[in-house]
């Protein structure tokens, strides 16, 4: 694990966001369903994405002490399993969920609010 990036994290989620939605596009203008991961190379700084489950996307930064190849071969089996975790959290029925306090949803709407200038 490195160093965490000095950068704004919502902006960088938002632009990942519509970098896998725009490749979306693009697979299927190819014909393809999807384009299930992708890669960016800079000279000094890459990161690889990878689509868990439709409704996530990871992302790993590397710099050129590691190898595409190297990230590729440890992130297979982590969105595998990721996308099994996913996939049942999100077929999950939200009635069977225990229940959760409404003081603590007002809170985190509060928080969510604030995070977001409302």
């Amino acid at each position: 694990m490195g160093e965490a990036p000095a950068f704004d994290p919502t902006a960088f989620a938002s632009l990942t966001a519509a970098d896998f939605s725009a490749n979306d596009q693009l697979a299927r203008m190819l014909g393809e369903a999807e384009f299930g991961a992708l890669f960016h190379q800079g000279e000094r700084e890459s990161m690889y994405l990878a689509d868990v489950a439709r409704r996530v996307i990871l992302v790993v930064l590397f710099d050129n002490r590691t190898t595409l190849g190297l990230v590729k071969l440890r992130v297979k089996p982590v969105v595998g399993q990721l996308n099994q975790v996913f996939t049942e959290m999100f077929d999950r029925d939200p009635r069977s969920a225990p229940g959760v306090e409404s003081a603590f949803l007002g809170e985190a709407e509060d928080e969510i609010d604030e995070l977001f200038g409302s």
